[in-house]
């Protein structure tokens, strides 16, 4: 049982408040909170002594990479529907933060993202879906921040290195393009723009990427650093004041509630600007709740942003489900608004960035913890969760667990109090959360339910006749090293001008151990009897080559030791089936009637433990035994990094 005290001078309505302007000048809210555990057990929040940090929001993280990679080709109303949920105000999460990866072309977890400049004079700023996302989050709610933040970088900036730093004004122009094109092509505002994510920073980097964005009219776009951890980088801006003046935020990631003396003594904003990372189950929603009150209770962290957004990619890729919601199958619209979204909304739909923090904030004896948050004008909100074991208010409450007493972002009845002296008593469990606020605004926005879900279909086709969509892939497949476009073929007016092409040729300076060969997957995990058919085109002469698979069993930055079954043709006259996507497992090889620069048909069976081939239409290949693995994606991709085109893809899986 908890009792709570609030002044006789605020009995009936919190919101009626009167407030005296503090030495700031912001209204100061005279207020007492006892929170009575146990016998003598009070926890006190007040103002007297002035507010704490001023709170900057809770924000997802997009990318990082292709986590929203499915969520583009949802049908209409289900795609607007998982974005009024994710960024409408006052509805679902009603998040105040989207940062999103600055695509590289590299692997980074999930998938690769785009690059607006896979070559030194190429830009292009529709590439990917980044964008589309963004103007998206800023229909819905005009005042969200946005972030951007690199994971790899295009190869060129490396020079042969995988270094994104061996020319520090080139790299520096290469982020300030971005920024600037987002503003030209889509009249989108960066706020903040990042280093590299979770890797080494270097401080003359971010001098020269201070001084160019300066130069070029962006003294209002902040730098955060380094999105790793909180100990190097506080150090060095502790000892180098040009760097001190360079940043404006520090950013770690999963800090785990708590920073560190430097990070403190700088002075600068602390953020968890990477956190969470949980599959999206009730007992990740409460890892979630604790997450946000105790990263500011414990580590002064006045902003927690959330990796990932939405869980927008195929399930048994790393990291499956942890996305605040669930948006995976474009193909049926079925999609799952998660407890990680009700949890955001106890504090996102009552407080907004420029709030304060009250100076009185902590944990519960008996497990748990409490914020409170005003708008110096009269407004209060208290958090209130039990995650760690154990006037009028208006009343959200969730409660996780056992189905039977499972609520997700429930309005109880407003608490009014209860005597002359103003108490009122609220009872506290275990797994609890609770919103008391004096704003009225919060609500629990629902749709109808959507689609239910559904496999992928058993029979696909796509012949990438489309002229110039608005994102660059192909609906469904889902890159994993390499990038491949839509590509119009202005020397075949047949029937190729329309193909998927792959348009890398060179290795990306990478985030994660990703693969030399390029490939993209698309379908369902569970396949396992299926019949694969691609026109393929070898652009490279004698070294190109290309292929497509069946039963691929793993991607994400697994990707290097992906499992299946692989059918290759080569330029030089050759073709290869392996086991594996390095090639190292050898099932058949020969030789062929194959060139660079000329379309073939590849066909790849597979029945039980045995597979088949044919060029052309014509067996090339038959009962080759294929004992592992059992099941997986369909896939297609190229021998390196090379140009090589697809057409007419097709896919049909059977019992």
């Amino acid at each position: 049982m908890a009792e709570m005290l609030l002044p006789a001078s605020q009995q009936r309505r919190v919101k009626a408040m009167t407030a005296a302007a503090d030495s700031a000048g912001r209204a100061a809210v005279p207020l007492l909170l006892c929170a009575l555990l146990a016998p003598g057990g009070a926890y006190v929040l007040d103002d007297s002594d002035g507010l704490g940090r001023e709170f900057d929001g809770i924000g997802g993280v997009s990318g990082g990479g292709a986590t929203s990679r499915l969520l583009v080709n949802y049908p209409e109303p289900y795609r607007s529907q998982i974005l009024d949920f994710l960024f409408k105000p006052n509805f679902g999460a009603s998040l105040h933060i989207l940062k999103v990866e600055i695509g590289g072309d590299g692997q980074t977890t999930d998938g690769t993202e785009p690059s607006h400049m896979h070559y030194a004079l190429d830009e292009n700023y529709f590439r990917g879906y980044e964008w589309w996302l963004m103007k998206e989050a800023k229909k819905r709610n005009p005042n969200i921040t946005l972030i951007g933040l690199p994971w790899s970088f295009p190869g060129w900036l490396g020079k042969g290195f995988n270094w994104p730093y061996v020319n520090l004004q080139l790299t520096a122009y290469y982020v300030v393009t971005w920024i600037v094109g987002a503003k030209r092509y889509h009249d989108l505002d960066i706020d903040y723009i990042g280093i590299w994510n979770e890797r080494p920073y270097n401080v003359n980097y971010i001098k020269v990427l201070r001084k160019m964005l300066n130069y070029q009219g962006l003294q209002q776009v902040k730098i955060i650093a380094s999105d790793s951890l909180w100990e190097s980088i506080s150090a060095s801006m502790l000892l180098d004041a040009e760097l001190l003046k360079a940043i404006d935020v520090i950013g770690a990631h999963y800090p785990g509630t708590h920073t560190v003396k430097d990070a403190q003594l700088t002075g600068k904003k602390l953020w968890s600007s990477e956190d969470f990372s949980t599959l999206n189950s009730d007992t990740g929603a409460g890892c979630w709740g604790r997450i946000l009150n105790q990263n500011y209770i414990n580590g002064y962290m006045t902003s927690t942003i959330a990796w990932n957004l939405v869980a927008s990619y195929y399930e048994q890729l790393p990291y499956g489900r942890c996305g605040l919601m669930t948006a995976q199958e474009p193909w049926s619209g079925h999609y799952v608004v998660e407890s990680p979204v009700w949890v955001s909304a106890h504090t996102t739909q009552f407080t907004q960035p420029g709030w304060y923090y009250l100076k009185t904030v902590g944990h519960l004896e008996k497990g748990g913890s409490y914020v409170a948050l005003t708008d110096g004008l009269g407004n209060l909100t208290i958090i209130i969760e039990t995650m760690s074991k154990i006037p009028e208010l208006q009343v959200w409450y969730t409660k996780l667990g056992k189905s039977s007493e499972r609520f997700l972002f429930k309005q109880l009845d407003s608490l009014w109090l209860l005597d002359s002296i103003g108490n009122f008593t609220l009872e506290l469990q275990e797994d609890e959360l609770f919103t008391l606020t004096t704003l009225t605004t919060g609500r629990k926005g629902s749709y109808p339910l959507p689609p239910k879900s559904q496999p992928f279909p058993s029979t696909y086709k796509d012949d990438f006749d489309v002229d110039y969509p608005f994102f660059s892939e192909a609906p469904n497949f889902a890159d994993q090293t390499g990038v491949f476009e839509y590509f119009t073929n202005t020397e075949d007016p047949g029937e190729h001008r329309f193909t998927l092409r792959q348009v890398l040729n060179q290795r990306p300076i990478t985030w994660a151990a990703d693969a030399s060969n390029t490939i993209t997957i698309i379908g369902d995990y569970d396949w396992t009897n299926l019949t694969i058919k691609c026109d393929v085109y070898i652009e490279t002469p004698d070294t190109g080559g290309v292929f497509i698979a069946g039963r691929v069993n793993k991607g994400g930055v697994l990707i290097r030791s992906a499992r299946g079954i692989f059918f290759w043709i080569f330029a030089n006259g050759s073709y290869r089936v392996t086991g594996d996507l390095a090639g190292w497992i050898i099932y058949a090889l020969g030789h062929v009637e194959v060139t660079a620069k000329k379309w073939y048909t590849l066909t790849l069976t597979i029945r039980g433990g045995f597979a088949s081939g044919m060029l052309n239409d014509k067996s090339l290949w038959t009962d080759i035994p294929v004992n592992f693995p059992k099941n997986g994606w369909a896939a297609i991709g190229t021998h390196s990094f090379e140009f090589a085109q697809f057409d007419n893809f097709y896919v049909e899986a059977t019992s």
